[in-house]
């Protein structure tokens, strides 16, 4: 696979809402795999640039799920003026060709989202928690995409304390077993 610049990749970007993600990364120098393989360059940018912007944040006392939302937030800050060709490459990632691509990217960001946000997710919940925040980032995505930063994260607020509700509940049910059990 060949290395691209951060320049070769944010100039093929910019050339994607205009002719596709697949023709940005035949015509970029050098031409990209493919347009799976933009994208993933692309998410290793973003990724990296969220990384950096978390290392400068002070997020000193807040909480994990603070510390996630602001991540996203600063990741969404930054992707900000590709906001339009992310959205032509939102029905792109589910193309069978490029799901590959897809995934991988998504797993790495986010691993960078927890890195970022001072977790290491070494303990035996790691899969879950993964699974969880790719499925409230990806809604997040989603709806960013529509326009509205504001909007946006007070959707992410609502999405983070859903995920919050689901641990409570979990923890109160395993609390009845528990009782139940030692009453047996």
């Amino acid at each position: 696979m060949t290395e691209h610049s951060e320049a070769a990749v944010l100039a093929a970007v910019a050339e994607a809402p205009r002719i596709g993600w697949a023709l940005a990364a035949g015509r970029a120098e050098p031409p990209f795999e493919g347009a799976g393989a933009l994208l993933a360059a692309f998410a290793a940018l973003a990724d990296r640039w969220m990384a950096e912007d978390a290392a400068a944040a002070d997020m000193a006392g807040l909480r994990t799920p603070g510390r996630v939302r602001a991540v996203i937030a600063l990741r969404l800050a930054r992707l900000a003026p590709y906001r339009e060709a992310l959205r032509r490459a939102a029905g792109l990632r589910l193309l069978p060709h490029v799901a590959p691509w897809s995934a991988r990217s998504m797993a790495a960001t986010v691993d960078a989202v927890w890195h970022a946000a001072g977790e290491k997710l070494d303990d035996a919940t790691r899969h879950t928690k993964r699974a969880t925040l790719a499925a409230v980032l990806s809604a997040t995505m989603l709806y960013w995409l529509r326009g509205d930063a504001a909007a946006t994260l007070a959707f992410l607020d609502r999405r983070l304390a859903d995920v919050g509700r689901i641990g409570k509940i979990r923890a109160r049910a395993g609390n009845m077993l528990t009782r139940k059990s030692s009453r047996a």
